[in-house]
């Protein structure tokens, strides 16, 4: 019988109590760093395996050389600190990535990195697993977590418990913040999630040094580090508001019964070829693909305008590069030139809420207008996305979205975006679905396009 010897803080037993109660199946401990949330789940996994003789834990991050790193030192330190000793109470195979106890109980060490060459997570296996902890969530996709979860099923009614999946992570504008953060603050979480605020102070152990270090990060940094602000954004140069990009999604928006469809061609390695459906400014499709041959491309945009009954004028196709040869070959087609002359004459008399970009609006160019333009319409809540989208190009183009800025706001110089090379940069893609998005815009700026151009 092994006796543990450790009093846990206030913050520390809330965490436990929730950990190991029969109502919570998803718990977030989020906020600042150095709060002690991976310790608390490493004391989770320690207690639990003790506890349940033959169980069966995940432990999972992002990347497994991160997880080794620093979650798996962590559970070290606490085995020292506890008197569990190595290859007596407790072996690690480390080419295995699984930590066995002498009492049968296991934990398994893994990736859950969104590899494109592993979409559906094959790489877990068919293992079931008691419980779930999932560190540094914030590099973690709702997909990969979604699949961890559906795998909590091990033993469960020999042990009577309850699938139980804990998650630990800083400040992020994913999943966790529309998920747990924000219905929590809404007073709106569902019984079966729960959410605990964390912060640097809540670790008894935490060195003053650190605090301090926090205390001279950039103001961002500082608002998500040290003070464990979800809603830390303070770029000024960011167009869309985070919540409006969230609650596009599942809504409804107008009546127009016509239907659009753009088009935004892949030109290479990872970029890819989408399809966006909409009637009036609500998106009821998407569809996407590697990249295509002009031939297929063309037949696919006359499939759809015939199937969905899409009028090629209201068609519009990325015209650079090897749009071009796209657009000249399917007739009545519109094309969209990103870096072309933009429409501002027909921006003056609309009903939008540009002031504070652009009192002139005076734009580089016709994709900054037709971005500038996507941006006032989410943040007036004029455009809406089925609720049924994948969630992989959800997440996406949320990501794609946030991505979308204004390039050197201190000169008095037309109004342009960031270029694709920097968002590439960012998030390591293209942009696909959010220019697919963008391009709606095209006949809402040129009301030419529509019949109702206010000269």
């Amino acid at each position: 019988m092994i006796k543990i010897n450790w009093t846990p803080s206030k913050k520390q037993k809330i965490a436990l109590d929730i950990l190991f109660d029969r109502e919570t199946t998803e718990f977030f401990y989020g906020g600042g760093a150095g709060g002690g949330k991976s310790y608390i789940g490493c004391i989770w996994l320690i207690l639990s395996c003790l506890k349940y003789q033959g169980s069966r834990w995940l432990m999972g991050r992002a990347v497994l050389k991160s997880l080794k790193e620093s979650t798996l030192l962590t559970f070290f330190m606490i085995c020292n600190e506890w008197g569990l000793k190595k290859n007596i109470h407790y072996k690690y195979n480390s080419i295995e990535g699984i930590i066995r106890f002498f009492n049968g109980s296991e934990i398994y060490l893994k990736d859950l990195f969104a590899y494109p060459s592993d979409p559906e997570f094959d790489s877990l296996g068919s293992t079931e697993y008691t419980g779930v902890f999932l560190d540094e969530a914030s590099q973690i996709t709702i997909k990969a977590k979604n699949i961890v979860m559906s795998r909590i099923r091990y033993k469960l009614e020999e042990f009577d418990l309850v699938p139980k999946l804990f998650i630990a992570s800083n400040p992020s504008k994913n999943f966790l913040y529309y998920d747990y953060y924000k219905p929590w603050k809404a007073g709106s979480l569902p019984k079966y999630r729960k959410f605990l605020p964390a912060l640097v102070q809540d670790n008894p152990f935490i060195s003053p040094f650190y605090i301090e270090n926090l205390k001279k990060l950039d103001k961002t940094s500082k608002q998500r580090l040290l003070y464990g602000n979800f809603e830390y954004d303070d770029d000024d140069s960011v167009l869309i508001d985070y919540d409006k990009i969230i609650s596009m999604f599942g809504s409804t928006v107008g009546e127009d019964k016509i239907k659009y469809l753009t088009v935004d061609v892949a030109r290479g390695g990872k970029d890819k070829l989408v399809y966006m459906f909409w009637q009036g400014l609500h998106v009821y499709k998407v569809e996407h693909e590697p990249k295509s041959n002009n031939k297929k491309t063309r037949k696919k945009i006359e499939i759809y305008c015939e199937n969905e009954k899409i009028s090629r004028s209201k068609v519009i196709v990325d015209e650079d590069g090897v749009g071009g040869g796209i657009v000249d070959e399917t007739e009545g087609v519109k094309g969209f030139v990103n870096n072309s002359k933009a429409i501002q004459d027909f921006n003056k008399e609309m009903e939008i809420h540009l002031d504070k970009y652009a009192p002139k609006y005076n734009f580089k160019n016709l994709k900054s207008q037709c971005y500038y333009r996507l941006a006032d319409y989410i943040n007036a809540s004029k455009i809406s996305i089925y609720s049924e989208i994948p969630i992989e190009i959800k997440e996406e183009l949320i990501e794609e979205l946030e991505q979308i800025k204004r390039k050197d706001m201190d000169k008095d110089a037309p109004l342009q975006i960031i270029g694709k090379d920097i968002i590439k940069q960012n998030i390591g893609r293209s942009p696909d679905f959010a220019d697919a998005l963008m391009m709606r815009m095209y006949f809402e700026v040129n009301k030419r396009e529509t019949g109702f151009f206010f000269g």
